[in-house]
């Protein structure tokens, strides 16, 4: 299981960084190029949700972004360090894709569920974790 992990200050400007990253690995872990624009736009949002509540709550922390290929799924994770409910979501929700989503739960996770096969949210430490996952189509090269 290969997993390439990259943190940045949360800053808007390094997002696109790690929607790029998030790309290449996924393209080099042997995703489908049909998928390649969901994983670039799901990191996209969840890295800008994170990068959101760090400005709001601890600017000064890195957002930690892990990519792991385990040969049959593509899962990304990024992690802040701000607690749930300073997003404003319910604690300890799992989202599976294509089902409903609690009412306050905002558009940006819609949108990731709505990109990835699987979706997870989760308290971890002090922070919050959303982890996508999707399978591979392809083989790696």
């Amino acid at each position: 299981m290969a997993t390439v992990e990259v943190t940045f200050t949360p800053l808007p400007v390094h997002v696109r960084t790690a929607r790029l990253v998030a790309t290449a690995v996924a393209r080099r872990s042997g995703v489908a190029e049909s998928l390649l624009d969901e994983v670039r736009l799901a990191v996209g949002e969840a890295c800008s949700r994170a990068v959101e509540a760090h400005q709001r709550h601890c600017p000064g922390v890195p957002i930690r972004v892990a990519l792991t290929d385990d040969g049959e799924r593509f899962e990304v994770v990024v992690t802040d360090a701000v607690p749930e409910s300073e997003h404003g979501l319910p604690a300890g929700i799992g989202l599976p894709a294509g089902t409903g989503l609690p009412e306050d739960t905002g558009l940006g996770l819609a949108v990731i569920v709505g990109l990835a096969d699987d979706v997870r949210i989760e308290s971890v430490g002090p922070g919050t974790s959303v982890t996508m996952s999707w399978k591979r189509r392809t083989t790696a090269f």
